[in-house]
């Protein structure tokens, strides 16, 4: 009985770690359907909580690794001794995080019998809409709806009518027809149920990728009469434990001078900058000759009280000083925002100082149409930007910094670009510091990027839209719907 249990929890922890490796950067299902078997078989055992905790803490510790990557904090003043034990302390966290989450969904699971299809219709539901609801807070990057990218985008295409919450009800729907076709009697039959829903997921997403519009001058497919920006996106490659140092901000000035001259020589209409490029309440000189947004701070008094913001901040052609700005406002723990800082000394982990986070609306007017704007790491909440779509956002621009994060945090802001141009049908230009600067097409192609860690600029034609997805339309109530018909049918059962 002991090697049993012992067995089993080590089963446990080791499909937790499979369904970390099948996130993105791989990005590939099959992977986290098998991971998903095991799990969806612990309520069935008497440890199977503890088991579905170590199945989440097993997954985060893979998938977020990169944050790691944040030691050494000597640059911002962490002591040396800290500094490895902080990153650490974040990592397991997160971890911890989400090891109380699965354990509840696993506790839940044995309370509805998950062998019935009504409960996992409720429990896949469920764990979909956590996670949309988790994107709003402080504690989220990626979870399961995230997992189809780079590898499956035929399966991503469902992101187009239901978003993130959708694709991760599937994937857990996938992996509870596996673990049918393992612990069931008719196993001829799951397996039969199983391929036909594997071949039904990814027809269906296939075709609603498809469907989606690609716009004018943008290569094959239909479009919806949309004109063409030309964008230069200027990828400056500053480290960021550097950026504040004398010489850092003189070469910064001169790729800049650089970027908006050739930006006049090849009639650009816009120059992107990635986040927190130009500092704090920056004054242009010389004033751009075209519109220019880039990522930097500015205070907002609020109460008679100055605030500190991380912004995208519009200047407009001949502005020395940004004329409109769209505040952050989900703000990384920690790193930008630290509860009660104001009872202590510390203000978080930004060179700037803390932070505090903007209104809630992604969308930034401009005079030549709106855009829906994401700044780091809003990009995990794709409902956000889906309302900024609904409300006249033409295309998706993402600005990062991403150093000193290692290449797989690159790489899963990339998959998660692509998600958020699915889920809107949407074009997505990122700008971001060390990469990925990027252009991704309504489809989640990724069209054309810069070369990642070395300085680069480009010139990207990026189509206004205006179609809308069913998710642009009616976000999560497909899946609100959805999960109360299948609470419905458990109940009658």
């Amino acid at each position: 009985m002991g090697n049993n249990r012992l067995g089993r929890w080590w089963l446990a922890g080791a499909a937790g770690l499979l369904a970390g490796l099948a996130l993105p950067p791989l990005g590939l299902p099959p992977l986290l359907w098998l991971a998903l078997l095991p799990l969806w078989a612990l309520p069935g055992l008497a440890h199977g909580v503890w088991g579905g905790a170590l199945w989440g803490a097993a997954a985060v510790l893979v998938s977020h690794s990169w944050l790691l990557g944040l030691h050494p904090l000597d640059w911002i003043g962490v002591p040396a001794r800290l500094s490895l034990p902080l990153a650490w302390l974040l990592l397991l966290s997160c971890a911890a995080a989400a090891s109380l989450l699965v354990a509840l969904w696993v506790g839940l699971a044995r309370r509805l019998n998950p062998r019935r299809f009504s409960s996992a219709l409720v429990l896949s539901g469920l764990w979909g809409l956590v996670e949309v609801l988790l994107a709003k807070g402080p504690l989220f990057w990626l979870g399961l709806g995230a997992v189809a990218l780079p590898g499956d985008r035929a399966l991503a295409g469902l992101a187009s009518l239901g978003g993130m919450g959708l694709l991760a009800m599937v994937q857990l729907l996938l992996g509870w027809c596996l673990w049918r076709c393992c612990s069931g009697p008719d196993r001829p039959g799951w397996i039969a149920a199983t391929a036909a829903a594997v071949l039904m997921s990814h027809g269906l997403g296939a075709a609603a990728l498809l469907a989606l519009p690609l716009g004018t001058k943008a290569g094959p497919g239909p479009g919806d009469g949309g004109n063409v920006e030309r964008v230069l996106v200027l990828q400056p490659a500053i480290p960021t434990r550097q950026k504040f140092q004398w010489v850092q901000q003189v070469r910064l000035q001169q790729r800049l001078a650089a970027a908006l001259a050739e930006a006049e020589q090849r009639r650009v209409d816009l120059v992107l900058l990635p986040e927190g490029a130009l500092g704090l309440e920056p004054e242009l000189s010389p004033q751009p000759p075209v519109e220019l947004i880039g990522g930097g701070f500015r205070w907002q008094e609020v109460a008679g009280e100055p605030q500190q913001r991380s912004a995208l901040l519009r200047f407009a052609p001949g502005e020395a000083r940004a004329s409109s700005w769209l505040d952050k406002h989900r703000l990384v723990p920690l790193g930008e925002w630290v509860p009660f800082a104001g009872v202590g000394r510390w203000s978080g982990l930004s060179a700037v100082g803390g932070l505090q986070p903007g209104a809630a609306s992604r969308l930034l007017p401009r005079l030549a149409g709106p855009i829906a704007g994401a700044i780091c790491y809003e990009l995990s909440d794709g409902a956000a930007l889906a309302t900024a779509v609904r409300n006249g956002g033409g295309w998706l621009l993402a600005s990062a910094n991403l150093d000193p994060y290692p290449a797989m945090l690159q790489q899963q802001f990339q998959a998660l670009a692509q998600l958020r141009a699915i889920e809107t049908g949407r074009w997505l230009v990122s700008a971001a510091n060390t990469g990925p600067s990027l252009l991704v097409n309504a489809r989640g192609k990724v069209i054309t990027a810069l070369p990642a860690g070395r300085a680069a600029s480009g010139v990207f034609e990026l189509p206004r839209l205006r179609s809308l997805t069913p998710y642009d339309r009616w976000g999560e109530g497909p899946l609100l719907l959805g999960l109360a018909a299948a609470a419905v049918l458990r109940w009658r059962q």
